[in-house]
Parts: structure tokens; sequence; C-alpha cells
């Protein structure tokens, strides 16, 4: 069980429970006493009110007003909020913009500053343009919840992706790329990526891949990715 997944059942036992003692919590989580000890302490440095009752009958409780205060989201998290948000104005679809990228805003605000500086860096990556009216959409499938976890390391730190990739006739080939984009022509999705192998760009839609892992150790440097003048970058929608 992750920090956050913990944190999170933690919280959850002291709504249903009421009162819950760090050996209870300890054995409900999985985890040590000092682990949950350090796993309180953080939860109201988020704004979360646990009172603790010394002596028999005692123990900790939740303020049933307590609310969380700090935001929890991740790099990914917000970056899969800010492109949804950038894709449907994209498509000319976005009602209530304003408060869309108000939210947005508030959330981006809240955030530690090294976590903006990593979403601006992500932000870089993204573009967004319009999908020709002669490209095949039938056959569009969903895209793995795994590529935004898989793409935030590779991005933000130069790592090389490997994934299974489907062709358009069903034939499926292991990719190993330099990812140096993601780009959004509604409502297809695609990875540009620097193939090492054909030494070349390669457009890979997103809802064809599979299986996506970063790969740690070698490093490569971003190129300039030649889109055509239609394509621009979401910063210019965001900002």
């Amino acid at each position: 069980m992750n920090t956050r997944t913990r944190q999170d059942a933690i919280v959850r036992n002291l709504r249903r429970n009421g009162t819950s003692t760090v050996a209870e919590l300890g054995r409900d989580v999985g985890a040590s006493r000092r682990t949950v000890l350090r796993d309180i302490a953080a939860l109201r440095d988020e704004g979360y009110v646990i009172h603790s009752e010394p002596g028999r009958g005692g123990g900790l409780y939740l303020d049933p007003q307590s609310v969380q205060t700090t935001p929890r989201l991740s790099v990914a998290e917000v970056f899969a909020l800010l492109i949804s948000v950038a894709s449907m104005r994209a498509a000319g679809n976005l009602p209530f913009s304003g408060l869309a990228d108000a939210g947005l805003a508030k959330i981006e605000k809240a955030l530690p500053s090294d976590k903006v500086r990593d979403l601006r860096r992500f932000l870089d990556c993204l573009y967004v343009g319009t999908l020709s009216p002669e490209v095949d959409i039938s056959n569009m499938g969903t895209m793995d919840p795994a590529l935004l976890p898989a793409f935030e390391p590779a991005f933000l730190n130069r790592l090389y992706l490997r994934f299974r990739y489907r062709d358009a006739n069903g034939v499926e080939t292991m990719r190993y790329v330099e990812p140096q984009a993601m780009l959004i022509l509604p409502p297809l999705w695609y990875l540009v990526a620097w193939d090492p192998s054909r030494q070349d760009f390669r457009y890979f839609r997103m809802d064809r891949i599979s299986e996506p892992e970063h790969v740690e150790g070698a490093n490569f440097h971003r190129r300039h990715v030649p889109f055509d003048d239609n394509v621009r970058p979401i910063q210019q929608t965001h900002s």
C-alpha cells in the first residue's frame, strides 16, 4: 500500500469508526506504529483536524467538520485535467470555460513550487490542433490509463519509453523511442517520438499503445518537432 492509499485508508477508518488507536490503524492499513504516527502528522499538515485522547478508552478521532485543505494531486493528475480541458477547447466544445480555467488556476496555485515547475515542463510538451477529416476514426479505441503515469517521468527526465504498439492492420510490435511531444487532434491523441531505429519522428496513436514503461538509465536530448502550421502549444491556449 503506497503512502497516499494508506493515508486515505486512515481517514476513512477514522470517519467510519469515530475513534481508533494507533495500533488499530496500523492493523487496518498494514503499517508500523511509527509509520501511522508519521501519516497522522502528514494528514494534520494537510488540514485534517485529528485529536488524540490519552489513557484507557482514548485514541485518535477526526473532527467531523475536518476537511483537507492542501491538494494531494500529482503532476500527472493535474496534467490530465489540463489536457482534458485543452482537448475540449480545441474541439470547440468547452462550456463554462471561464470557470474551468479559474478552477485549474486555483489547483495550480496550491501546488508546491517543485510540482508547478514539473507541470509547466510537462505542458511544454503538449500541442493541440485539428484532425484532418480524411482520417478514419471508426476503429478508435480507448487509451490505457497507465499512459500518463508512464509518460510523466519519461517526459520530465528525458527517459526512453518502451511499449507495445498495434498498427492500423492490427500488427503488434515492441517500440523503443524518445518521447518528444503529445499531440491532441480531437478526438485522437498521439505520442510524437523520435524512433532511433528509423532515425525519424513517428506519430503513435495513443489508443493503440499498451504496456507503456519508462526506461531508467540513458537520457536523450529534446528535439524540435516540425509540426504543421495548424498545431500550436497548449501553453498558448492555457495562458
